[in-house]
C-alpha cells in the first residue's frame, strides 16, 4: 500500500517510483546532456548515461550473483560520473549504495563498514592507504579501485553486458547515508526508492528545477544535499548535472560563468569563501536562478552582501532522514524580509512544532520539529532502538528546536541537545553564536554549554578571528553585553584556529565538549 502525500495509506501507487529517473529521460530526451565532469571534461548524454548504468548493473550482477538483493555497495571516492552510475546501478539490481565520507580516517570508517557489511568497496586511489588498513575489516568484502586499468571499475563496466532493472519494491532501501556525526555516533539512514523519489520531488518544487536547469555540485555525494537534492533532482527533471570532485573558489566561480549554471547549492562556509575569493565578481553569478544554502546558520551580513549583487541567497532546512523540509521562496523580497528564516514547508511534508508536553505549540513558541511524509526515512540501519526512539505515532522527531512565525515562515532555534540551562533559564547557543558572528573581527564561532557550580551550566564560546584581526576577550564580552541578557552571555571566550565542522558545515559540538573536558582534566592534574 502506498501512502498519500500526507503520509497516510493509499491504494494507488506511483509508477515513477518503481524505476530510476534516468530510464525515462533516456527515452524522451536521449541526446540531451545529462552529466559533465569538470576534472576530466567527460560528458554523457542521457542515452549514454543510461547505457553506462545498465552495464554497471551487469557488472554488479556478475560480482554479486545471487547475493545482489539487498547487498551493500560502499564507495570511498570523490564526486564523479561513475559515482552517479554506481548509485543508480545499485538501485537497478536491488543493491544498496553506501557513499562513505572520504574525510574520515580508517578508525572512523571501520565501525561504519562493520555496521553495513558491504559486499563490495569501490575506492579512489587517493584513499588507497586508508583502504589498505581496512583490508581485514571483512574477509568477504571485495575491493575494487576506480583507477585506470583492466582491473579498475571503468574497465569492468565497459566489459560488462547490460542488465535489465529488477522489479523494484519502492519501500526497499536503495541508499544508506551515514549521518555526519555531530554527536560522534554516525548512524546509517535508510533511504528507500520511495524516499529518494519524493525527496527529489520536494526539492524540484522549492528549487524550481526543470529540463533547462544546469546544476553545479561541489558538495560531496556522501551527503544528502549532493546525492539527492542536487544530483538526483536534476537528473530526474532532465537537467544537466555538472560534477565537481572538489571545491576551489576560483574554479567554481569560473564554472558558474562558463557553463551558464542556473542552480548552485552551498554550505555557508562555501558561500563565504566564494565571496572572499579575489576572483569573485557579481557577473560570475549572474546566470544563477538562486544560490541555495543549508546545513548551518547564515549570517545576515552574508545574505545582504549577495543581495547587493542581485543574488538571492536562499536558505533552507533539511536532513538525511527527510531530504528538503523547509525553504525560503526564490524571491529577493522574501529573502530580505525574512532574515534568518529557513522558509516555508516543502509541498510533500507535514510539520509540527511540539512542546515538552507532546502538544503542538502556537506561532512564535519554541518546540521540537516533528515530520511526516513520503520522503521521511523508515529508520536507521541495524538500530531498532534508535529507530523506535526517533518516531512517535508515525512522526519523525528531528531533535531540532524551531518556531513558526505569524506569517508562516519557520526558524530553527537550535538543536534540542545543544540547549543548556543557566540559572534556570533556557539558553540557545545559536542565538548567542549569531550575536558573536556579527562582530566584525570574528570569522567563525561555536558556543557549547558546560557544567558550572554556580549556575548549573554556562556557555563557552570558541572564536576564530579574521586574518590580521586583533581583539581581546574583554572586547568581545562587551559586544555581547549590549546585545544579550546576562544569562545568555558566554562565561568563557576561547580563541581557536578553527571550529570543527562536518562536511555539511555543522559544528561538531561533541568535539568541543570533549576539548573542554580534556582541558579541565589537564588543569586539575
Amino acid at each position: 500500500m502506498a501512502r498519500s502525500l500526507s503520509g497516510r495509506s493509499s491504494s494507488v501507487d506511483c509508477g515513477l517510483v518503481a524505476e530510476d529517473p534516468i530510464l525515462y529521460c533516456a527515452r524522451v530526451a536521449p541526446d540531451r546532456q545529462a552529466v559533465f565532469e569538470i576534472a576530466t571534461g567527460r560528458q554523457l548524454s542521457y542515452a549514454e548515461l543510461n547505457m553506462r548504468i545498465a552495464r554497471c548493473a551487469g557488472f554488479l550482477d556478475n560480482i554479486l550473483g545471487a547475493r545482489r538483493d539487498g547487498a551493500r555497495i560502499a564507495m570511498l571516492a570523490r564526486n564523479s560520473i561513475d559515482s552517479i552510475v554506481l548509485a543508480f546501478a545499485c538501485q537497478r539490481v536491488g543493491a544498496v549504495y553506501v557513499p562513505l565520507n572520504w574525510r574520515l580516517g580508517a578508525a572512523e570508517l571501520r565501525p561504519i563498514l562493520a555496521d553495513c557489511a558491504p559486499a563490495l568497496l569501490v575506492y579512489d586511489e587517493e584513499f588507497s592507504e586508508v583502504v589498505a588498513s581496512l583490508a581485514d575489516a571483512d574477509p568477504d568484502m571485495a575491493v575494487i579501485s576506480t583507477a585506470d586499468g583492466p582491473a579498475g571499475l571503468a574497465a569492468r563496466i565497459e566489459a560488462s553486458v547490460t542488465a535489465d532493472p529488477v522489479s523494484e519494491d519502492a519501500d526497499r532501501a536503495c541508499v544508506l547515508l551515514y549521518t555526519s556525526g555531530t554527536t560522534g555516533q554516525p548512524k546509517g539512514v535508510v533511504i528507500t526508492g520511495r524516499n529518494a523519489f519524493f525527496a527529489a520531488v520536494n526539492f524540484s518544487f522549492v528549487g524550481e528545477i526543470g529540463p533547462a536547469s544546469v546544476a553545479l555540485c561541489d558538495l560531496p555525494f556522501f551527503h544528502t544535499i549532493g546525492l539527492i537534492a542536487v544530483a538526483r533532482t536534476t537528473l530526474m527533471l532532465g537537467g544537466t548535472l555538472v560534477i565537481s570532485d572538489r571545491f576551489t573558489p576560483a574554479r567554481t566561480l569560473a564554472v558558474l560563468r562558463e557553463r551558464a549554471v542556473t542552480h548552485y547549492f552551498a554550505v555557508p562556509q562555501i558561500a563565504l569563501a566564494l565571496r572572499n575569493d579575489p576572483a569573485y565578481s557579481a557577473a560570475a553569478l549572474s546566470g544563477l536562478h538562486a544560490l541555495f544554502v543549508g546545513g548551518a546558520p547564515l549570517t545576515q551580513a552574508l545574505i545582504e552582501s549577495y543581495l547587493d549583487d542581485g543574488v538571492a541567497l536562499v536558505n533552507g532546512y533539511g536532513m538525511s532522514e527527510a531530504g528538503t523540509v523547509l525553504h525560503v521562496p526564490i524571491d529577493q523580497r522574501a529573502v530580505q524580509d525574512n532574515p534568518g528564516s529557513v522558509g516555508l514547508p516543502a509541498p510533500l511534508v507535514d510539520i509540527r512544532i511540539v512542546g515538552e508536553g507532546g502538544h503542538d505549540v502556537g506561532p512564535g513558541e519554541i518546540g521540537e520539529i516533528w515530520l511526516r511524509g513520503l520522503a521521511v526515512t523508515p529508520g536507521y540501519w541495524n538500530k531498532p532502538a534508535e529507530t523506535a526512539a526517533a518516531f512517535t505515532d508515525g512522526w519523525y522527531r528531528t531533535g531540532d528546536l524551531g518556531r513558526r512565525e505569524a506569517n508562516g515562515f519557520y526558524r530553527i532555534v537550535d538543536r534540542l541537545k545543544d540547549m543548556y540551562i543557566s540559572g534556570g533559564e533556557n539558553v540557545y547557543p545559536a542565538e548567542v553564536e549569531a550575536v558573536l558572528a556579527s562582530h566584525p573581527d570574528i570569522l567563525d564561532v561555536a558556543v557549547v554549554g558546560i557544567p558550572d557550580n554556580r549556575w548549573g551550566e554556562c556557555g563557552v564560546a570558541y572564536v576564530v578571528l579574521r586574518p590580521g584581526a586583533v581583539v581581546t576577550g574583554e572586547a568581545i564580552a562587551g559586544h555581547c553585553a549590549v546585545r544579550l541578557a546576562a544569562f545568555k552571555r558566554p562565561a568563557h571566550i576561547l580563541f581557536v584556529e578553527a571550529v570543527p565542522r562536518t562536511a555539511s558545515g555543522k559544528v561538531q559540538k561533541h568535539v568541543l565538549r570533549q576539548l573542554h573536558s580534556d582541558e579541565t582534566l589537564q588543569r586539575q592534574a
